[in-house]
Order: structure tokens, then sequence, then C-alpha cells
């Protein structure tokens, strides 16, 4: 795991901790004060505001350009700007404008020093989030919340781990918090500003009126935009140097292997291919990305240093479930990748997989990550396929969040009183269940749905949704045979109607306690009474959540899934690309199939129009199958696991309830595999947490004892 630090500290405390290199001055420095400093960290610079890289940083990751003394900029991460756009970008932050530190191409972290005033700006989507706390008569930041902890050697904030079960991907629950007590996070689209250790957070997104709807670009423009956004985002990733993987780690090649060749046997080491690779899924946006990066010129195909390989052909990984390919869908999705494939610029590798490779896989081994999250359940799935990429590997992670109506979005078109657009996609839902008995009365139901929401105030959804969660009405979760289907888990209507709401619990509410659920019911009722949310509409606000959940999974599942030596880039989740997606009309992005078309007409413009049939279909059957087959080969080790579960002793769930849910998901009732993943993932997650060792500090006044030292505290605390 990668990491930044720093702190700002009030000139006027009568504490202040000094920021020293590890053995520049022993145990204190010149001035007699204790030093910490992280472990294993490259200090970038000194008093009075340091800041260190921690972790296997590259040293084209790390990049600090500087005007004077206490005028500089540090940029961690793959950026594609030059020195001089560095060097302007600071004197444009210097002035105030914060969105200049955002604009450049790439996905990495800022940090810039004026004087007293340190700014450290997080993205737009939440995959490079920004944490803080109070430390030391100041504030102390990091990109990573565990090592706050261990700073502040916090216990566990069991309400913020409630609300993560409880309302995943509702801001207004979850708030600022971690999951650690005193650890805070800055919302995406804002920056952190410490001035002498007082902070301030402060958005750097323009925001559109509510009365007036924002002026539209014309369709064209908008997919002209989105398409030289990823095509800069690609290129950024190709011009970077290249790295070949840490021979010492992987060991040396055994030699000759019957059956093996030099790519076999590095996979079976565990080792990615030096250069650079791309998931070929045969979905969208992993074609869409491979393709591009196939196109541009100049690709190389050998490590730094070992020539210019112009021209090289592209790695592209497809993954293969030999566990569940009886799936037409799959089968369809293998045709569709062999057919992309044929372009001479890829190279094609298919890595098939059996058991070893499902979700709930080797769930007792793995790293600590820095938060839970649902990806934990399918990081050696991801890890299998990882290994057999790229040193710089490219996924398509994040397109449906950037570039898919949420149904929400429903309601915002009735508020701009644009209600003809909605024909097509309640049309769309009606024929997706045509074999209900209710299809005639379905877009009916969708349009009095939205109505409902467009005429429903920020406060009264949540409030109705703290309701909801005080009221505990889910379906109750037994071992009766034939148990019917909960309500939001039968299909793309009853999905897209439970999704027209401000807020609404998560699929692993249903088993969580009532004194859970209570709290975050609380929660809700504070939010309601906060303006955070008047100045958005309701299917622009739910998008936008969605999107910060789904990049903080892939957050997690970049440290749960890491291969060492290999750096995951997720174009679709860079600053620019979000922006460029964000101006594409709502009445085209509401439509049926519009991610795919608008991906065509990307590699249209780019000159790739020679795509495959059913290019663009979707694979959640293929994913529900995996995951189904995946909990009935781990139905053991998941019941031995929730038999004395960490978070029963934390008072959220019962373990006879989840342990009676997973026996009945794993015998093929119809269940909420969502919810199931999230409580699975979150147990794991603690107990990992609880069985590390050490900390992130070291010096004279490092933390005495790790973070939530003191583990899960027996019974109910809420």
């Amino acid at each position: 795991m990668r990491w930044v630090v720093g702190w700002s500290s009030t000139t006027s405390g009568t504490v202040q901790q000094r920021a020293a290199p590890p053995g520049a001055y022993g145990d204190h420095d010149d001035f007699g004060a204790p030093t910490v400093h992280p472990v294993g960290a490259q200090l970038l610079w000194g008093d009075p505001a340091p800041l260190w890289a921690v972790g296997d940083w590259r040293p084209d990751e790390v990049r600090v350009v500087q005007l004077d003394p206490l005028t500089r900029l540090a940029v961690l991460g793959r950026c594609g700007a030059g020195d001089e756009q560095l060097r302007a970008g600071l004197v444009a932050a210097r002035g105030g404008a914060l969105r200049h530190l955002t604009a450049w191409p790439g996905s990495y972290t800022a940090v810039a020093q004026v004087g007293r005033r340190t700014t450290v700006v997080g993205d737009l989507a939440g995959a490079r989030p920004v944490f803080h706390t109070a430390w030391a008569g100041g504030t102390a930041y990091a990109t990573a919340a565990l090592p706050l902890a261990d700073l502040i050697e916090a216990q566990l904030d069991i309400g913020h781990l409630a609300a993560l079960l409880a309302c995943p991907d509702s801001p207004e629950a979850l708030a600022d918090g971690t999951p650690y007590k005193g650890v805070r996070r800055v919302p995406p689209g804002h920056a952190l500003v410490l001035r002498d250790g007082a902070r301030d957070i402060t958005g750097y997104e323009p925001t559109a009126s509510l009365a007036v709807s924002a002026a539209q670009l014309p369709p064209d423009k908008a997919v002209e935009d989105i398409r030289n956004a990823l095509v800069e985002a690609v290129r950024t990733r190709l011009a970077a140097p290249r790295h070949a993987p840490d021979p010492g780690f992987s060991g040396l090649d055994p030699g000759p292997v019957p059956g093996m060749g030099p790519a076999h046997r590095r996979a079976a080491r565990g080792g990615p291919a030096p250069g650079v690779g791309a998931d070929l899924s045969g979905g969208s946006a992993s074609a869409t990305l491979a393709l591009l990066a196939a196109g541009l010129p100049g690709l190389p195909g050998t490590p730094l240093g070992h020539g210019t390989g112009g021209g090289g052909r592209l790695l592209a990984v497809t993954f293969n479930d030999l566990v569940t390919d009886d799936s037409r869908v799959r089968q369809a999705e293998l045709e569709r990748a062999h057919a992309i494939a044929a372009n001479p610029r890829l190279r094609h590798i298919v890595v098939a997989a059996g058991e070893e490779a499902l979700p709930y896989a080797d769930l007792a081994g793995g790293p600590l990550t820095d938060e839970p999250g649902p990806s934990l359940i399918t990081a050696e799935r991801h890890r299998h396929r990882l290994a057999a990429g790229g040193a710089d590997h490219i996924v398509g992670h994040g397109a449906r969040q950037v570039l898919d109506a949420h149904p929400a979005r429903l309601a915002d078109l009735l508020m701009d009183r644009r209600r003809r657009h909605l024909l097509r996609p309640v049309s769309a839902l009606a024929r997706a269940d045509r074999a209900s008995a209710q299809a005639l009365v379905i877009p009916f139901t969708v349009y009095r749905a939205a109505r409902r929401l467009a005429r429903t105030s920020y406060r009264e959804g949540l409030e109705a949704a703290a309701g909801q969660l005080r009221a505990t009405a889910f379906p109750v979760v037994d071992d009766t045979p034939g148990q019917s289907l909960p309500a939001g888990v039968g299909g793309a209507v009853d999905a897209s109607l439970a999704a027209l709401t401000w807020c609404r619990p998560g699929p692993a509410a249903r088993w969580l306690t009532g004194e859970a659920l209570a709290e975050v019911s609380v929660r809700l009722q504070a939010a309601a009474v906060r303006p955070q949310g008047l100045a958005q509409r309701p299917g622009e606000r739910r998008a936008a959540a969605a999107l910060a959940r789904h990049a903080a999974d892939h957050r997690i599942l970049e440290q749960a899934a890491e291969v060492r030596s290999q750096r995951l880039h997720a174009p679709f989740l860079d600053n620019e690309v979000v922006r460029a997606c964000r101006s594409l009309p709502e009445a085209l992005r509401v439509q049926p199939g519009a991610r795919a078309a608008v991906l065509r007409a990307v590699l249209a413009g780019a000159g790739v129009r020679d795509l495959p049939p059913g290019w663009g279909a979707t694979s959640h059957a293929a994913h529900a199958a995996a995951v189904r087959a995946g909990l009935r080969a781990s139905a053991g080790p998941l019941l031995e696991l929730f038999e004395a579960p960490l978070l029963a002793d934390a008072g959220l769930v019962e373990a006879r309830v989840v342990r009676a849910a997973l026996h009945g998901a794993a015998n093929g009732r119809a269940l909420p595999l969502d919810g199931l993943a999230e409580l699975v993932s979150t147990e794991v997650w603690l107990r990992r947490l609880l069985a590390r060792r050490g900390t992130c500090w070291t010096g004279s006044a490092a933390p005495r004892q790790r973070a939530v030292a003191g583990g899960v505290a027996p019974g109910p605390p809420l």
C-alpha cells in the first residue's frame, strides 16, 4: 500500500511534534522536541509542514516543483502534466484557483504549500481520497486512514460500520467518518486547506443552480469531449516509463518446463509481464480502453531502459471462469473478446480458473486494506487475472457509474419539464419485465415514482428513510424453504423503483440488529436538518454517491488484489474523464443502451468501427452465477466464520440470523447477494485488522500501541 502523509501544527501550541528524516537527529531534533516519522518513508520536504511519501512509489510517480523555499507542489501518482504546467498550476493555486491542480490527465494526489498554507486536493470520484485528524495541536493528513488511526491510537467507530452496512451508498449516513474514531474523510471534489494547524474543507467544482438547469452540451460535442478525455487518459499511461517486475521477489525463471512458455511460467510465479496490459472482458468499457491503447502510436512493449520497443503489442487479458462457463452470457463474452483480440496490435491471453478463483475463495489469507469493502470477497479472483497482466494494467472500472443514468435521474428530467424523454427508458423497463402480468402498468408505475421523487424535498426523503430503518420493515430471514424474493431484488423494475428515492437502506440492512438500525436512523435524522443536499437534484446526488462508493471499493480492490510491481489504472475514474462524462446530456444518458452507444461513438471517432455483434451487452447474470457458485463452494468456511463473529460482539448482527442467510443463499434461496458480500467482507476485514502487528510510525514520540488495540468490545456499544 502506498500513501502520502504530512501535518500542519499551530506555531502557538505548547506541544509541537518535529519532523525529521529517519536517523537525521537521532531521537530528538536540534530543538529538543521528540521526533516521529512514518516507517519506510521518503521525505519530500521538511518543517514547518513536513510531507512524506510512504511505500513502493516509483521514481516517476513522485514529482516536486518549487518556485521558492516555501512555495512548492508535490504530485504523486500518474500525471500527464509537464513541469512547466505544474509550475503554472502552482501559481494559480497560490491565488486560490485550486481547480487548476485537478485539470491534468491521469490519476494523482496534489499537495501544494504556499507560505504557511498547505492544500491537499482530492479527486472527483473518490479513488484518491484524503483523510485528516486532529493531532499535536494541529492537523495531520494522509491518503490512507489507517496510518492516521495509528498516529492517534484510534479505536473502531462502530456507528460508522453500522452506517456502512445499513446505507452504504448514502453520504448522509456515512458523513465524513471512517471506521476509525477521530479520523475524517474529505468528500470527493473537495480540498483540505491547512493554515497553522487550522483546517478548512472547500469544494473546487462550480455548483449548478437548483432552480435553473445547467446548460446542456450538444450530444456530439459531449461525446467528442469524452473521447478526447479518454484518449488523453490512456496516452498518459502509455507515455510513462516502462517498469519490469522485481526479479528478486518473483525468483529466477526455472527454465524450460514441458508445456509452459515463459509467459505461463511467469504467471505461475505470480508476477506481471513487463510493459502495458489491459483487461479485455468482452464488455464495452474494457474493450474501449484496450482498443484505444492499441491504436495510439508508439506503444512501447519493453521495460524501462531496455530499448524503445515502438510498435509493440498491447497485452490483453481475458478471464475465463471454468466453473460457470456453461452460461450463455459468459460464452458470448468470450467470443466477443476473441473477435476484438484479432486486432494485430493486441497480444491476447486467456486466463482460465476453477473453484480456486471463485468469489469467497481464500478469505483466510490476503492483506489488510485501509477500510472494508465488498471487493474483499472477489480479491483472489481478481488477483488470479491480474497476475497475468502487465506491470501497468488498464481496467474499465467506473464506466457504468460515470456513463449510465441512475434511475433517480428520471426525477431530474421531470423537474426540468422534459417528460417526453422518459418514454424510451420506461418502455425498456416494461420490455425487460415482459413476463410479468403487470407489465402493461409498469410505465405508469415508474412515472408515478419519478414524479413522487421530484416533488419530495431532500429533508422529507431522509426522514422517510430514517423511519424505514426504525420500522425494520425487512423480510424475515429464516430456514423456511421456498422463501419469496424480497422486494427490490427481483429484476430491473423493482430495482429502479427502489432507487427512485433520496436515500434508501442497503441490501445488508435486513440482517442488522434493531440497535444498529436505530443508530443509523439517528444519523439520517441529523443529516436531514443540514443544508448539504439542498443545492443538488436527487438524480445528480444519487449518481455522485454511487460513483463515490464504487471508487472507494476500487481503491480497496487495488490494495486487496495487489500484485507486486504492478499498477492498476482506471481511466474512467480520472478527473477529466469524470468531468467529460458529467457533461453528457441527461436526455441521452437515460436512453436504453446509452453507455454502449457512447463508447461505440468514442471508438468510431478514434477510427475503430469494426466491432463484434452483441458488443455492449451486460454481464450481470454471469457475475451473479459466479457469486452463487462461490457461496456454495465456500459454505463451510463462511458458516464457521460466523460461529462467533466480531460483528455480533459489536452488536451489529445476530450470528444465528447471518448463518441462516448464508445457508439459504448457498442452497439457492433468493436473497440479496450484495448484502451478504458486505457482511462477510466487513467481518473478514475486522479479523485482519485485529490480528495485525506493528504500527505505521517510529521515533521517540511514536504511538505506544497500534490502532484499535483494544479490539471490539463485547456487547452492543451503540
